[in-house]
């Protein structure tokens, strides 16, 4: 039976060594994170690690610039976290991990704004001065700048940003000027017209990076073409072509056919009363095609035949009129002959067989028209509102009757709505007969990414980077061209993570076309570079290339910034004495921002100081549109400037979505942003969610999966402070040798040994999910579920004793590295655990390295051992669980079981002292005896039974065991452990 408790029972609850710490349950991070922040900034971390790197090898995140408009959404968070976690990771293995944070700051979006701001006052963006206007956009950037510096700072994220890049610094505007005279001088340059992504609202081009596809409704036409010229057997035929674009109509100078499709010649024997089809009319069709087409034009089966086969040799003979050659009030506009051409982009998936082709206004079109040197046939039909311009018949015009509000015919407003344009043409035609079927279809079309307006493709004088001439700069050791130097790097240069990043680039930068370098706008660095007048861009004057007049920009530009190119006399300034100034044109179109944020290598890994010794960033990390954007434009930018990729590792992470996987929109109300949450939680539970997701994918975030996250970080924290906790008052005079250890403290540094080679592994390889998981696990089950479930006995009370001592060198030696390990991750909460047991303003976490772990500590022999050791167990505390369950006992330290083993496991297991100890039992017996029938087992736990017994004995009013010896010894109540411990106390 057990002592009974009674008023003369002592208590000896004061004299237990329980765990003491100022460490809180409660972290309270919304209020306590900004007091770490302020003791960061006032101790300078960032600059005391630069000024004590010594000869560490330097580790160079570069920053993808955020746009300077705005304030954070949780992409920004997710980004900027990872980064942090690699800097900080790499830091503390042992590099001089430098991070220079950045903004991307010219371009349309800031422009916009103020123009916005303008139209509200009802002012004129081009009644204000260009420098002017130029200095208000440089004033919106500035201030958001600083409303985003202080956001990313309170997430913990740790950089230089007393001295970030900003892509509108004088100097940085100086050299992306620079960069692209590299262009101008290596020949690559050159003036082009071709149709290119034309943003009506922004009325500015676009580059493909800018574009986004979303569903929009079009309308759809089938219009036939009449062979004019041709073999006997089209005479009088018609060629159908099929678009959903109407307006393009006006600009058609080719259509083309493919000589794999297969074609036939339909012909019509009857028609219903409400279609545009007469009887007699000949229509050419691809075959796979043909009744869908001629049942839109609303005729049955019985109402057509084929007629014919159709070659591809017959359609190359064929001379075609456009649809409205010869119309009245036309003034021949449209009488020229529309020829047949082949093209592999024709297809037989969707339409007739038969494209219509307006080389100003598409991609294939205009490549069928260069790869036959028919450029000079391009049209100029369509100006930068999208409106028709005067000199096209029935469409043009300053102001058109279609119009609507005297407005000329546009394709898109300046609001991205629908305009008359379409309207209008599709009326003329059904008038000159040049229609058989209408209709409207919804699919995915280009819009920019910016206004979210439709897009159209426009023919337009616009600079290139051709990224197929051969770059005239001697750098060839990844190639001659930008294109092989491209593909040259990402596969011999790049790590990618994951590895399906190099076959997105590859694939994107194998099929690109030439890179448009220039846009319609006044907020950017201009293509600083002159034109000689009356001069054609194929002569070899056109441009004024003189490393003088080049020199005198960049000086010029590093003094007042890129404003210095709109001053008055600018142009003869820049010349001088070069050439004539009169003989030029200054050109005033602005870079793509593309160009500036694919310029950054060179002011910043290149120029700065903390930049890298050979230029070459060794990460650059954005979201995965990135392969489109800041990737692709700074492998393009760097390989025609430097021969080779500016980055020699690319990582990439997924979107933010909600927590049903829905896209997170204003509108449906399901935003999260980083601001709510670090309110709320702080920061750091920020930071666990980036940890515990797999950002390679989209991730998923909500009010239940931060509650989720928020109990992951309290178990984690439990654990920490118990730790603390068993350190009170320890010093390194109660330090034990490892070979004096029991086997259980032995087992934990193994363990350590173990993660210390995961840790490290996992932070190169930025596996943060996979750091943390193994971490988590190792806190939440090797160590509070086991270990210190185990050793509560002793640490709480033994007296002074090697088992005590050694179990609290092991919790030192964990607490060495769980801070260390966790700080890349809980900035905030490492730092706090650190300074419980190093106090003072000079002392942070983040000035540390990871410890290294001694190969002594890995004892594989004796983790194969332990493993089943802890199978056993695992059978005794099922055991016992069943008998708490029906309230035979209520603690485990009120049984003594009697373990039956095999053979096996009794030469591993032979301390019945020791196994009760692990069993949180008071006594174990061990037996190979065969296990009675009823005895408690586990199909998964071969060898081992265990029946239920009692301890016998009192309990001992100190540790709780119920032992025999209890009542025998000096102190009352007490077992031999805990008198001696008492003795020793001088109670």
């Amino acid at each position: 039976m057990c002592a009974e408790t009674t008023d003369q029972t002592p208590d000896y609850k004061s004299t237990l060594n329980l765990p003491q710490t100022d460490f809180p349950m409660r972290a309270g991070l919304p209020k306590r994170e900004p007091e770490w922040l302020e003791k960061w900034a006032r101790i300078g971390i960032y600059d005391r690690l630069r000024e004590t790197a010594g000869d560490r090898k330097p580790f160079i995140l570069h920053d993808g610039p955020p746009y300077a408009n705005g304030n954070l959404h949780i992409g920004h968070a997710l980004n900027k976290i990872l980064k942090d976690f690699i800097t900080r990771s790499q830091q503390m293995l042992g590099r001089d991990a430098r991070y220079v944070p950045g903004w991307d700051c010219h371009g349309l979006p800031i422009e916009w704004k103020i123009e916005e701001q303008y139209r509200a006052k009802g002012k004129n963006k081009d009644d204000v001065d260009v420098v002017d206007f130029r200095r208000e956009c440089r004033a919106f950037a500035d201030s958001w700048i600083d409303v985003q510096r202080n956001e990313f700072k309170r997430l913990g994220v740790s950089g230089n940003w007393a001295d970030p890049y900003l892509t509108m610094d004088y100097h940085a505007e100086a050299v992306i000027a620079g960069e692209f005279q590299k262009f101008l001088m290596n020949g690559t340059l050159y003036q082009g017209s071709k149709p290119v992504m034309w943003s009506p609202v922004e009325k500015t081009a676009l580059a493909e990076a800018e574009i986004e596809y979303h569903d929009h409704k079009s309308h759809t036409i089938w219009v036939p073409f009449r062979a004019v010229r041709g073999p006997k057997s089209l005479a009088h035929a018609k060629v159908v072509i099929w678009t959903t674009t109407p307006w393009t109509i006006p600009s058609n100078k080719a259509v083309a056919y493919n000589p794999k499709i297969a074609y036939g010649l339909y012909e019509i024997t009857a028609r219903p009363e409400e279609c545009w089809c007469n009887i007699g009319d000949r229509y050419v069709l691809a075959d796979t095609l043909a009744e869908e087409v001629l049942t839109k034009a609303r005729l049955e089966p019985s109402m057509y035949r084929r007629i014919a086969d159709v070659s591809a040799a017959e359609l190359a003979e064929v001379t075609l009129a456009h649809p409205f050659n010869g119309l009245e009030g036309a003034d021949g506009f449209w009488d020229y002959d529309v020829p047949m051409i082949d093209g592999d982009h024709v297809t037989d998936d969707a339409g007739t067989g038969f494209v219509h082709t307006a080389p100003s206004h598409g991609a294939d079109d205009y490549e069928c028209f260069v790869k036959r040197n028919w450029i000079d046939r391009m049209t100029h039909n369509v100006g930068e509102e999208s409106e028709f311009l005067p000199h096209v018949p029935f469409f043009g015009g300053a102001i058109h009757p279609m119009g609507g509000e005297g407005k000329p015919l546009q394709v898109f407003d300046r609001k991205g709505k629908e305009g008359k344009a379409n309207s209008a043409v599709i009326t003329k035609l059904v008038e000159a007969g040049g229609i058989i079927a209408r209709g409207q279809v919804k699919h995915s079309y280009p819009h920019s990414w910016r206004s979210k307006a439709p897009v159209i493709f426009r023919n337009t004088p616009q600079w290139f980077a051709s990224i197929d001439r051969e770059v005239g700069d001697g750098q060839d050791t990844y190639g001659k061209t930008i294109r092989t130097r491209a593909l040259t790097s990402i596969d011999e240069l790049v790590q990618w993570t994951p590895k399906t990043g190099r076959n997105r680039l590859h694939s994107m930068i194998e099929a690109r076309p030439d890179w448009v370098l220039s846009r319609q706008r006044a907020w950017g660095v201009p293509l600083t570079c002159f034109i000689k007048k009356g001069a054609l861009p194929t002569d070899p004057e056109f441009l004024l290339r003189d490393a003088a007049v080049n020199a005198r920009i960049i000086e010029a530009f590093e003094a007042d910034g890129a404003d210095a190119w709109y001053l008055d006399g600018a142009k003869e300034k820049f010349i001088g004495d070069a050439a004539n100034p009169d003989d030029y044109e200054q050109v005033f179109d602005v870079l793509d921002v593309w160009f500036d944020s694919g310029s950054t290598h060179a002011f910043v890994i290149r120029d700065r100081a903390d930049g890298s010794p050979d230029g070459i960033a060794d990460l650059y990390l954005e979201g995965t549109d990135q392969h489109r954007g800041w990737f692709h434009s700074s492998m393009l930018q760097a390989c025609g400037t430097t021969g080779r990729a500016p980055y020699r590792g690319v990582l990439t992470h997924g979107f933010t979505l909600d927590e049903k996987g829905m896209k997170m929109s204003k509108s449906i109300g399901n935003t999260i942003v980083p601001e709510t949450i670090v309110k709320q939680y702080g920061a750091d539970i920020l930071r666990l969610w980036v940890a515990q997701t797999d950002y390679t994918a989209d991730q998923r975030i909500g009010p239940e999966i931060l509650k989720g996250v928020a109990d992951s970080y309290r178990r984690l924290r439990n654990t920490l402070r118990f730790m603390l906790g068993a350190l009170s008052a320890y010093t390194p005079a109660d330090e034990v040798d490892i070979a004096n250890m029991p086997e259980l403290e032995q087992l934990i540094l193994h363990r350590l040994a173990e993660l210390d080679v995961v840790v490290r592994k996992g932070y190169d390889a930025y596996d943060f999910q996979g750091v943390f998981q193994a971490l988590f696990h190792f806190c939440t089950i090797d160590l509070s579920a086991f270990y210190f479930d185990v050793r509560k006995d002793v640490l709480y009370c033994d007296g002074d004793t090697p088992e005590r001592r050694a179990a609290r060198t092991v919790m030192m030696r964990l607490y060495e590295r769980l801070t260390t390990w966790l700080a890349p991750i809980l900035t905030f909460t490492m730092e706090e655990v650190w300074l419980e047991r190093n106090p003072g303003e000079d002392s942070s976490v983040h000035l540390q390295d990871m410890p290294e772990t001694p190969a002594a500590w890995l004892n594989p022999a004796l983790a194969e051992r332990s493993a089943s050791v802890r199978m056993v167990r695992r059978v005794v505390t099922g055991a016992l669980e069943e008998h708490r369950r029906d309230k035979t006992i209520g603690s485990s330290l009120e049984a003594a079981p009697v373990v039956h083993l095999s053979a096996d496991l009794a030469q591993i297991i032979t301390n019945p002292d020791t196994f009760a100890d692990l069993c949180i039992t008071s006594a174990v017996t061990l037996t190979t005896d065969p296990a009675p029938e009823g005895a408690f087992a586990l199909p998964d736990a071969e060898g081992v039974a265990v029946v239920f017994a009692k301890a016998e004995g009192e309990k001992c009013q100190r540790c709780w065991k119920i032992l025999p010896d209890v009542g025998m010894h000096t102190h009352d109540a007490t077992c031999g452990r805990c008198d001696a411990a008492l003795t020793e106390l001088g109670v």
